[in-house]
């Protein structure tokens, strides 16, 4: 294992573009918060808004704060641009593997990650209501790189067996048409050592919230009092969230039907059950033997 993270592959395709980090100039203090997707991203984004604004004092909405720097949509000079105007404590989305993602030591990592068949779930809701717009902003922004984003089939079982079997990029085996859940957990697991690098899992933060945003509030060095413990988590309840779905869901949902409700739709695990066979689920459990760790696995799916 490198004492720390190198960059060794590029990510591009329809969403992504791992090259846009090139442009950016770190912080000391700076806060990256990554997952693969579905996995507590904006969730998180939300926790460290409040800790960082007490009593929701934003600047602006915290999806415009909290760019996702490595997605190849929105021009990257206005993206940068608008990070570098920053006078506040900065915090950025990534959805890279951090095998694709330059690795600053002045900055502080939270990654946030999900048993896989509960992130599929999210993701089938999230993939199937993409409007036409969406699937026009990330197939014809120019630069794209490979296929486009292939329209979502008309049954969960298709999208199950290709999210399981089939990679997107050539080192992975599962993830497509997007790029593997499991390869990005493991690359953050191997340098989970790391003392700037804070790994959550999605289930402990829906169990005991409260001692999730402490553990995130010590990691970032930020003093917080009972009381702002108890109005942060408030405000980083489901309920709460969704009722200010326009501050914390990009553009405030504008890539989904239904929008913010479609976004923000349940946030809750163990759905599958009710949708998957016994014999899908072992394609996930294969899926899982391919690439994982066996304590990263038993982390992962515990």
């Amino acid at each position: 294992m490198r004492a720390a993270p190198e960059v060794t592959r590029v990510y591009q395709n329809h969403h992504l573009d791992s090259t846009r980090w090139n442009a950016f100039t770190p912080r000391s203090g700076d806060i990256v918060i990554a997952t693969s997707y579905k996995a507590g991203t904006t969730w998180t984004q939300a926790i460290v808004a409040n800790l960082l604004f007490p009593e929701q004092s934003f600047p602006a909405p915290p999806w415009q704060l909290s760019p996702w720097l490595d997605l190849r949509v929105p021009p990257l000079d206005q993206v940068i641009a608008g990070l570098e105007a920053q006078k506040n404590r900065r915090f950025i989305k990534t959805h890279l593997a951090l095998d694709g993602l330059r690795y600053f030591p002045e900055a502080k990592y939270i990654f946030v990650s999900r048993d896989g068949r509960d992130v599929f779930m999210s993701l089938w809701n999230h993939y199937s209501n993409y409007t036409d717009a969406a699937y026009e902003r990330f197939n014809d922004t120019p630069g794209r790189v490979g296929d486009p984003l292939p329209r979502s089939p008309g049954d969960t079982q298709t999208a199950w067996r290709n999210w399981t079997t089939r990679g997107w990029f050539d080192w992975e085996s599962d993830g497509w048409p997007f790029w593997s859940h499991l390869s990005v957990t493991q690359s953050w697991w191997n340098y989970r050592h790391l003392e700037n690098i804070h790994v959550l899992h999605y289930a402990d933060m829906k169990q005991d919230l409260a001692a999730s945003v402490k553990g995130i509030a010590d990691f970032l060095e930020i003093d917080i009092s009972p009381e702002r413990l108890e109005a942060v988590v408030q405000a980083a309840s489901f309920e709460t969230m969704k009722q200010s779905g326009d501050a914390y869901v990009p553009q405030g949902g504008a890539s989904w039907k239904q929008g913010v409700d479609t976004f923000m739709h349940r946030g809750t695990n163990g759905r599958w059950r009710d949708v998957l066979t016994t014999n899908e689920i072992a394609l996930y459990a294969a899926a899982c033997e391919r690439t994982l760790t066996d304590d990263c696995r038993a982390w992962l799916n515990r």
